[in-house]
Order: C-alpha cells, then sequence, then structure tokens
C-alpha cells in the first residue's frame, strides 16, 4: 500500500495572536517519509542546518549553534546517581559494545552528541530485579561551555524500574539518552528539564522496545533559555507498548521543543502520546510534532496521539504539528488530536459566579488542564515538585493580571 499521511483524524486549531501554525508553514516543502529520514553515526552524514530545513523550521538554530559543532567539552555539567539496591551504575568509555543499541541518530545535535562523547554513564536493571525504590540521576550545569554527555539506561529481560534524569543549573549541554527496554520488562523513565534561565538543551532520547515490553516515557519542561527534546522510540518484537507523556510551561523568551517520533516497524504494539503545556509572556514559543510511522509490516497497530496548548497572556506563540503515517490498512486503530487556544473565560466566568476570587479561578483553570498528566506520572516525589513548579509560575500571570509583583523565589 502507497504511504499516505493522515491529517483526517479529529485535530483542532486555535490562534494566539494569530501565532499558531498546524501542518507546513509558507514557502516551506514538506517532509517526506519518515522512513526516508537520514541516520547516521557519521557526522558527514548529517549536516549543520540552516533553519530551512523541515525539523528545524521551528527552532532558534543561531541560539543552539554552539551545539552544531564538531567537537564538544565534556566538564560542562557534573552527573550523579543515586541507584535503587538492585540496579547497577557504571561509567564506561564511548566503545563499550552496549552504546549505539537503541538506534541512530536523526538530526544534528543527536549526532554531534554522540562523535563528542569520551565516556558514558550506565544504569542497569538486571534481568527479573524489580526495583526497591526510584533510581536518580541529577545532571548539574557547572560552567557555560558546550559540553556532550551521554546516558544509557537498560532494562534487562522482565525487570521493573523507575528512573529519575533531573537537570537543573546553567548549562550548554547537547545529551543523549539511550533507553533499551528488553523483553517483558517494565521501565518508567522521567525526564525534568528544570534549567536555571540561561541554560541551552538539545537531547536525542532514543528508546528501543522488546518483546511484550512497556515504557513510560515522561519529559516535564520549566527552565532553560532553549530547550529541544527529540525522543524517538522503536519497537523491535509485538506485543511492545509505549507511553509519552509530556508536560511543559513556557515564559517570557523561553523556546521550549519536543519533537517525537515513533516507528511502528512490527505488528500488534500500542503507542499513545499526551503532551500538554501552557504560555506566557511575550516571546513565549513551544513547539510540539509528533510523528507516527506505521510501516507496512506493522499489522494490528494501536496509536494515537494528542496536544493540547493553553495561552495565558498576549505575545506567546505555539506551534503544533501531528503527523500520522499509514503503510497498511491493517491496523487496530490510529488517531491524533491537537489543538491550541487562550484562557477559557467561560470556566472563569462560572467559577467566580460562584463567589470564587478570579486569581484563585485562574489557578483552578490551569491546575485543572494539568492534573491528569500529573497523576500518570507516578512517582510522588515527581508529581509534588511540577505541582509547586506550576503554582510558581502562576505567580507570574497572576502578577501581570492584578499588578502586584510576584514574590521572590
Amino acid at each position: 500500500m502507497t504511504a499516505t499521511t493522515d491529517r483526517t483524524t479529529d485535530h483542532s486549531r486555535a490562534v494566539a495572536d494569530g501565532a499558531h501554525t498546524h501542518g507546513p508553514g509558507q514557502g516551506v516543502v514538506p517532509a517526506g517519509s519518515r522512513a526516508e529520514r537520514v541516520t547516521s553515526f557519521d557526522l558527514a552524514d548529517i549536516p549543520v542546518p540552516s533553519g530551512r530545513e523541515e525539523e528545524w523550521r521551528f527552532s532558534p538554530v543561531a541560539r543552539l549553534q554552539p551545539l552544531f559543532a564538531d567537537t564538544l567539552a565534556s566538564d560542562g555539567v557534573a552527573v550523579s546517581v543515586e541507584a535503587a539496591a538492585e540496579v547497577k551504575v557504571e561509567t564506561v568509555a564511548r566503545d563499550d559494545v552496549r552504546l549505539g543499541k537503541a538506534g541512530k541518530p536523526g538530526d544534528r545535535t543527536a549526532v554531534t552528541a554522540w562523535n563528542a562523547v569520551a565516556e558514558a554513564t550506565v544504569v542497569t536493571i538486571p534481568a527479573e530485579a524489580v526495583a526497591s525504590d526510584v533510581t536518580s540521576v541529577r545532571v548539574d550545569g557547572v560552567s557555560s561551555v558546550a559540553t556532550a554527555q551521554h546516558l544509557l539506561v537498560h532494562a534487562e529481560r522482565h525487570s521493573e524500574a523507575v528512573v529519575v534524569i533531573d537537570h537543573r543549573g546553567d548549562a550548554l549541554l547537547n545529551q543523549t539518552v539511550e533507553i533499551l527496554v528488553e523483553d517483558g520488562a517494565q521501565l518508567t523513565v522521567v525526564s525534568v528539564q528544570d534549567w536555571a534561565d540561561g541554560a541551552v538543551h538539545a537531547a536525542a532520547h532514543r528508546s528501543s522496545i522488546g518483546r511484550d515490553a512497556r515504557l513510560k516515557h515522561v519529559v516535564v519542561t520549566f527552565g532553560g533559555d532553549v530547550v529541544r527534546i527529540t525522543p524517538d522510540t522503536t519497537f523491535t518484537a509485538t506485543g511492545g507498548e509505549v507511553e509519552m507523556v509530556g508536560l511543559y510551561f513556557a515564559d517570557a523568551d523561553q523556546h521550549q521543543e519536543h519533537r517525537l517520533f515513533v516507528d511502528h516497524a512490527v505488528p500488534s504494539c500500542r503507542s499513545r502520546v499526551t503532551y500538554k503545556g501552557a504560555l506566557q509572556g511575550s516571546g513565549a514559543h513551544t513547539v510540539w510534532v509528533g510523528d507516527v510511522l506505521i510501516q507496512a509490516e506493522a499489522e494490528d497497530t494501536d496509536t494515537y496521539e494528542l496536544n493540547r496548548n493553553l495561552v495565558l497572556t498576549d505575545g506567546a506563540r505555539a506551534d503544533s504539528v501531528p503527523n500520522l503515517e499509514i503503510e497498511t490498512g491493517e491496523i487496530a486503530g490510529a488517531g491524533h488530536a491537537s489543538a491550541t487556544g487562550r484562557f477559557d473565560d467561560e470556566q472563569l466566568f462560572y467559577l467566580m459566579a460562584r463567589g470564587i476570587p478570579e486569581v484563585d479561578a485562574r489557578r483552578l483553570v490551569v491546575r485543572g488542564f494539568f492534573a491528569e498528566l500529573i497523576d500518570e506520572i507516578g512517582v510522588p516525589s515527581v508529581e509534588e515538585r511540577l505541582l509547586a513548579s506550576i503554582e510558581a509560575e502562576l505567580e507570574k500571570s497572576m502578577s501581570v493580571i492584578t499588578g502586584v509583583p510576584a514574590a521572590a523565589e
């Protein structure tokens, strides 16, 4: 069957200051099949982007330029791990045979990160092991030098674990996160981007999911100047499942970009993608691109992706582009939905009519927007931290509305 791009499933459009886009922009040639995307471990195969390429047209290429270099330092971040008792942690050389198994890099920052690292952190959950506690990987920015860093999370057969990757401080970081989920394993990986205001972070997350294995992949982005996360997932055997959850909140002049790719290359696998974001302040820009490819061999696939964006103030822009490419008609289900809109005045009026002050009513609406996703994370310490971060972001928007400066952090 000839490949087609499905743009007919449920999706909606809304405009924030005339800046929301859906689908290819003016003057840009739409990309071909995601199956034809160039992937390589060789720098020469993936040139430095100009910004006109499909995968870079929403990105602030000039601000990311230092991360395109052929060589990067290794000392701009400090990595520390607090592991569950059952989990093994190692630091290995870049030629370790376990590295590179989750797939090839698919863009310039990804291939640069792969070639620039001298060593990698490897977190292994042994076969049959069930981790008794969360494993925490902390990545702290310690200097502004452009840096490469590599992390491999390997869940062996029939293991179970939760791994939280926590990014803090100020950094200029080009990162690779490899995730291997072997047959029957169940793994949750949570990546939190809680950078200082000036940080620039590009991260390529590449996941490989085995037979009857399950991955929950969670991305939370609040801080930083520019954050660009590209999670790629490939199924290698039947019965695999991935749930991809994302939550982001952009302030004035922040750029937050989440560009996903799910490759259904084998039959009888399931994927669910749900990302929600809020924006406030002049120049706040979020980008969500969700690409799902169902290859001809992937019969009985079940997939759905959803993106919602809530614009809290004027001057913010959200770009949302869901793409579903189907090469077989023998599927269990496939669809996508996307919407971007302003604050719901009807909801606000409803709450205020029942005696709730405007400031409290706005908080309730935004909390309700994020509540379902926060509950799905399944890591209480992360959920509590997110609620506190959302409250801090709401203080900023309330200060604009009321004219009262937000309390200093």
